[in-house]
């Protein structure tokens, strides 16, 4: 039987959020922080079965690293109070398989975000069977808030 669920939530200083903790959580990876000085390692978080960034064409191609676009927004958005990212977190169907799940992610993305303008990093989760968990194949998106534009 084919699931839906879409939560959309923003990542956002004022909660006490980074968008660098963000990123490296749902891409599995050790990134560091330039606002706070700090790493965010989930080097042995399970289930993250691919990551990626998807740029529009007048991104910056630099932006391709995580760590660098991250860095980059954290910079730019200055108030301590700044809202970084739309942060989505949409289900995929237990009924396809794990390529045609994550070709179903990447289309949604470029048709609805990177057509647009915006920068998408997103990481497609299935959690590990072994460890207790539920056939609940998923995927995370983080969007600056700001979509980049060509010169900016």
């Amino acid at each position: 039987m084919a699931l839906f669920h879409l939560s959309v939530t923003q990542t956002k200083r004022s909660a006490g959020q980074s968008a660098i903790a963000s990123a490296a959580y749902r891409a599995g990876e050790r990134l560091y922080s330039e606002y706070y000085g700090e790493y965010s390692d989930y080097t042995r978080k399970g289930g993250v079965i691919c990551s990626d960034i998807l740029l529009p064409s007048h991104a910056p191609p630099e932006y391709a690293d995580r760590q660098t676009l991250w860095n980059a927004v954290e910079k730019a958005e200055r108030g301590k109070n700044a809202q970084l990212a739309y942060s989505f977190d949409i289900a995929l169907q237990n009924e396809f398989s794990l390529e045609e799940n994550i070709a179903l992610a990447r289309r949604f993305l470029l048709e609805n975000f990177v057509s647009r303008g915006m920068v998408v990093d997103f990481a497609v989760h299935q959690p590990d069977w072994e460890d207790g968990g539920i056939p609940n194949p998923h995927f995370h998106v983080l969007c600056p808030i700001r979509p980049h534009r060509a010169g900016r």
